[in-house]
């Protein structure tokens, strides 16, 4: 039913469908005024020469009265249509109630005019083309509600079928009108309404197809500039404008800088209160950025970053401001607002670089809780030179062998015999000299490349043990670092596989280490390659063990053969008393669950021989070694400074 009443016109029109019709009937008047001026500027020459042709001057007022009267108002009528068809289209004419008034005028002037002719030719007994003529003109091609067509040609029709019956027929000589001039004339009447539904029907589709289309337009264009999520400006708006605005001539370089704000310790709020009311807390804090910052550049970054570029002037305040107001927001996790700056020099136009530095100034800052805001300076500009050479030259220096593995043993607590080893990685570059993992491993993995590190330590493990069986050396089962990137980025487990079989290293010496921070992510794909891993006969270890919030719920859900503490529980091992009998009570859980104990960070033999009391199984430590490279640690086995387990002895 309601299909029904909408193609007959009973419905409420949008805006944009509503303009669509008026727009489309200007456009049809135009050609409709337009013949009707050419016709009836015909008629007026056509009329005015028969009078002067057949010296009827006399009746000059008669003929005027008679047919200039009608001609001269339908032209005015037409004139005036298109007069205000044209400066609407050319959208010179705003008001729209103007054009509503001059439209109908124009079709009751219209079907007047097909009335009065038809009606005199009627009674000459001619043909009432005219008539039809104008109710066509009027109804069909100027499209109506079909609700309102059938008010107007109901009236209209009705009007001349009683005004002709009560006329004498010429053909009969009788008054009125006959049966087949009555059926006639409904016909006519049934064909002018179908016509007017069949018009509106296919313009209104029209309309609503267009408004469809431009609704998605719409918001395709809100999505391309705007952040899906807290509803300010993304990326590609950001690094377009402030583009343009360092360009203008007239921007003060000196008196703007570049914004990025970090929320420190969101991701435990997600863990803590979920995704929603991350997505909440991050829409409020966007909004509280905006309103901050009026009048500048303000962005989503990516989670919970964000970039501004404002004027130096009032910035600082008003960070201190914000800052108090996120720390307001916060529940039970600890929130702080983190800002790098970064002030643009010399001519720089590269909106990405500067939002890198600024993000680089504020990174510098996280763990600070003393601080909010960092500029970016000279001293943070070495640093920042080296994040991207280490990101630019990753390829080349695994390429040329400056990526080196170091292996630190790991001893068995009964004996301090080396059960096996940690391979770490060095980057030996010709630049910078001897660079640390923690030079290098943050940024490869920031700049998802940390895959490519590991699959060459996992090559460079797999072929040093092929080399030392092939020269009858000890070797120990090595430990592998997988970060989690890599399950994400690549197929690790079965890059992992074909090196171990392309260096037919057995598989039990070969162990994976994936740290407890790894595992918090909630990552679907994570407990899957772990179960892999297992299946394939590698041995699976938790890292860093007690140095995230989610350490018991990680022993819940998964499957490890070895626990490996964290180096911080030793770091007070003799003035915190709390720290043997955590220690004692974790290394019992673990029997309790089935897994070998390994504590890392062992400096000295009191911690040596604590562990070994409590029952720990492995530790490793500067006590033993530090990472060394194989050859290394093969002339320490060979002076007696370190003993391997006979049973690693080739």
């Amino acid at each position: 039913m309601r299909v029904v009443l909408n193609s007959l016109g009973f419905e409420k029109h949008s805006t944009y469908v509503r303009d669509y019709f008026d727009n489309v009937n200007m456009r049809k008047s135009i050609y409709m005024s337009a013949v009707i001026i050419v016709l009836e500027l015909w008629m007026i020459i056509r009329l005015t020469l028969t009078i002067i042709r057949e010296h009827l001057q006399d009746n000059l007022i008669y003929y005027f009265e008679k047919y200039y009267s009608n001609y001269i108002i339908l032209l005015s009528m037409g004139c005036i249509m298109l007069f205000c068809a044209v400066r609407f289209l050319r959208g010179k004419l705003k008001n729209r109630a103007i054009i509503v008034i001059t439209k109908c005028v124009f079709m009751v002037v219209c079907i007047y005019f097909g009335i009065k002719v038809s009606l005199n030719d009627y009674a000459k007994g001619e043909q009432i083309l005219t008539f039809i003529t104008m109710e066509l003109f009027s109804l069909c091609l100027l499209t109506w509600r079909p609700v309102s067509a059938f008010i107007i040609s109901g009236v209209s029709f009705l009007y001349f079928y009683f005004s002709i019956d009560k006329m004498v027929a010429v053909n009969t000589g009788d008054v009125g009108t006959t049966l087949a001039t009555q059926i006639n004339f409904f016909f006519m009447w049934i064909s002018t309404m179908m016509v007017c539904i069949a018009n509106y029907n296919g313009i209104r589709t029209q309309a609503l197809k267009a408004e469809n289309l431009q609704e998605i337009n719409t918001y395709l264009s809100k999505l391309s500039v705007e952040d899906d999520l807290t509803g300010i400006h993304n990326m590609y708006y950001f690094r377009s404008e402030a583009e343009k605005l360092l360009n203008y001539v007239t921007t003060d370089r000196e008196n703007i800088v570049f914004l990025f704000f970090d929320i420190e310790n969101f991701k435990s709020y997600n863990e803590k209160y979920g995704f929603h009311s991350g997505n909440d807390l991050l829409i409020k804090i966007a909004h509280m950025i905006d309103d901050a910052f009026k009048g500048s550049l303000v962005s989503r970054f990516s989670d919970d970053h964000f970039v501004v570029l404002t004027n130096v002037d009032g910035a600082q305040n008003m960070i201190g401001q914000l800052s108090g107001e996120i720390k307001k927001l916060q529940k039970e996790v600890h929130l702080e607002l983190k800002c790098g700056a970064y002030k643009p020099v010399d001519g720089e136009a590269d909106v990405s670089l500067a939002c890198d530095r600024a993000r680089f100034a504020c990174n510098s800052i996280k763990k600070h809780y003393d601080r909010t805001l960092r500029l970016y300076d000279k001293s943070l500009e070495d640093k920042f030179q080296l994040k991207h050479y280490i990101v630019n030259n990753i390829d080349n220096a695994i390429e040329k062998g400056y990526i080196k593995v170091f292996y630190q043993p790991i001893v068995l607590t009964e004996n301090a015999e080396i059960c096996g080893f940690e391979a770490l990685a060095r980057w030996q570059d010709p630049n910078y000299g001897l660079l640390s993992p923690a030079s290098f491993i943050e940024i490869l993995e920031e700049y998802r490349q940390i895959y490519k590190l590991d699959q060459y330590i996992i090559e460079s493990v797999c072929k040093d043990y092929r080399e030392a069986i092939e020269n009858s050396q000890p070797f120990a089962p090595v430990s592998l670092n997988f970060s989690r990137l890599d399950f994400e980025l690549c197929d690790i487990v079965g890059f992992l596989c074909d090196t171990i079989e392309k260096y037919n290293v057995p598989k039990e010496y070969i162990d994976v280490e994936i740290t407890e921070s790894a595992l918090t992510d909630q990552q679907e794909f994570l407990p899957n390659a772990i179960k892999k891993l297992r299946e394939v006969g590698c041995k699976v270890w938790l890292d860093d063990f007690g140095s995230g919030y989610s350490s018991l719920n990680v022993l819940k859900d998964y499957h490890f053969d070895v626990l490996k503490i964290d180096m911080k529980f030793l770091s007070s091992f003799s003035n915190n008393e709390k720290t043997r009998p955590i220690l004692n009570n974790i290394v019992s859980l673990t029997k309790q669950l089935d897994m070998l104990s390994l504590t890392e960070g062992v400096e000295t033999k009191e911690q040596f021989d604590f562990l070994a009391s409590i029952g720990c199984n492995r530790a490793q430590g500067y006590l033993f070694s530090k990472p060394l490279p194989i050859d290394d640690i093969r002339a320490k086995i060979e002076n007696g400074d370190l003993k391997i387990a006979s049973k690693y002895i080739n």
